[in-house]
């Protein structure tokens, strides 16, 4: 393992696995000295709470080396330690040099206790509130928690990934059993007949505005959305987005350049918290919002307290769920065409593995390629689980040139993997045995 805070030009052993993340620290820690904080939370989220986020947004990932899907950090002048689930411990272990503590034990040890016992009291812990949701409980006991709305891991990051060059696109009207205009009646519906009568509802989930516009982007990997937030009132409609991936094209189908109150104005991704201010300052508005998927910091604009209306999911996100007959009939046939992909992997390791010809990196490109041949295919929906043996025992593991093992008849396979398509998003898991199995692995 890798350690040296005063010299780091001094190397000793570091796994290939991990990173090292002594300059970075280093780096985070001048610029926390300078608005002297004590302590700056990382969360592995982006501005829009997602699960799956893009690697611009990796703020944790880079810091610590640690790339699982849950996990908070914090760094202190002297301390770095991660949070992380039982799921990712090993894979924690895996990634991060010795710069990082890793806490197993979260129930006795939660960030919020050891922000208490490790930093004195009257000293400041900074947080990003444009990437913890409402409801997410910081307690200060007589710390104080600094709301800062620049990023100090992008301060650093020098080489932080750009963001995709990719335009947005709109689905085929074929696979549509709505049009957007008709979901945006739907939902202004829904504002009329809320007894507390909302004026707008601002959406903040990704997944939210890509339905409600049948829009599809890139910017997230294994997922089809794009940076953007929604701002619906009865008269009017902002979408915020990057305008310079918006073609002629979706102006026109978004009636961009109309009055009417089905016309979708374009300010720009970075107005929202402007747009949003200007609105709120007006007389007698109240702003409907989900607490699972809008920040702090945006729900900070929205004050005082009583022009919010919440609930833990906006409407949106509640309709969304409710399938209509279009997209229940073409998601039966992603997931047909998705299982030819899957049949045509089983069917060839058949042949390979006893050959000792496979392993869980070729047979994890394979499964993909064959779901790169299948209709209204956009690429897999998470990275592929091919794991043989002890590293099927990880729940989240994904083969690398390091840990990739050759499948034998002698092991258990398994084959963890999902495609995106247009007109559905899968998920499959199959666990198979080429050999004889024993007792116990039965």
């Amino acid at each position: 393992c890798y350690f040296s805070v005063s010299f780091p030009s001094v190397f000793q052993y570091i796994p290939p696995t991990a990173i090292n993340s002594t300059l970075r620290l280093i780096a985070l820690r001048q610029t926390m000295a300078l608005l002297s904080i004590h302590a700056y939370i990382i969360p592995g989220t982006d501005a829009h709470l997602s699960e799956y986020i893009a690697p611009r947004d990796a703020r944790r990932a880079w810091m610590t080396g640690f790339t699982g899907s849950a996990g908070t950090a914090v760094v202190t002048q002297t301390q770095a330690v991660l949070w992380t689930d039982s799921r990712y411990w090993v894979q924690a272990e895996r990634q991060m040099d010795c710069n990082w503590e890793l806490v197993r034990d979260s129930s006795t040890n939660s960030i919020a206790n050891w922000l208490i016992r490790e930093v004195p009291e009257g000293m400041e812990i900074g947080f990003d509130p444009f990437l913890f949701s409402v409801g997410d409980k910081l307690a200060s006991a007589n710390r104080s928690l600094k709301s800062l709305p620049d990023n100090l891991v992008d301060k650093v990051w020098t080489d932080r990934p750009p963001l995709p060059p990719e335009n947005l696109f709109r689905l085929p009207d074929n696979i549509i059993g709505r049009t957007w205009q008709e979901k945006v009646q739907d939902i202004r519906q829904q504002m009329s007949d809320n007894p507390y009568k909302p004026t707008a509802i601002l959406l903040s989930a990704l997944d939210e505005t890509a339905w409600l516009f049948n829009l599809r982007g890139n910017d997230i990997p294994y997922n089809p959305f794009f940076y953007s937030y929604t701002l619906l009132t009865q008269d009017d409609i902002w979408l915020f987005v990057h305008n310079q991936r918006v073609t002629e094209e979706l102006h026109a189908y978004l009636n961009a350049s109309c009055q009417d109150s089905l016309c979708v104005q374009l300010p720009g991704y970075d107005r929202v918290r402007n747009e949003l201010q200007g609105y709120v300052e007006g007389p007698g508005v109240r702003v409907w919002i989900g607490t699972e998927f809008t920040t702090r910091g945006l729900s900070e604009i929205i004050s005082p307290k009583e022009k919010q209306l919440t609930s833990a999911y906006s409407p949106v996100l509640i309709t969304k769920a409710v399938k209509d007959e279009t997209e229940e009939r073409v998601l039966r046939q992603a997931h047909v065409r998705d299982a030819v992909a899957v049949i045509q992997l089983l069917t060839r390791l058949e042949k390979t593995v006893p050959e000792g010809q496979e392993t869980e990196l070729t047979a994890a490109h394979f499964v993909d390629e064959c779901r790169s041949k299948q209709n209204f295919n956009r690429g897999p929906s998470f990275e592929t689980i091919s794991a043989s043996g002890p590293n099927a025992a990880l729940a989240h593991y994904s083969p690398t040139n390091e840990s990739c093992r050759t499948l034998t008849v002698n092991e258990m396979f398994l084959l963890d993997s999902g495609g995106q398509y247009l007109d559905g998003t899968t998920d499959i898991t199959r666990t198979v045995h080429w050999g004889t199995p024993t007792d116990f692995q039965k």
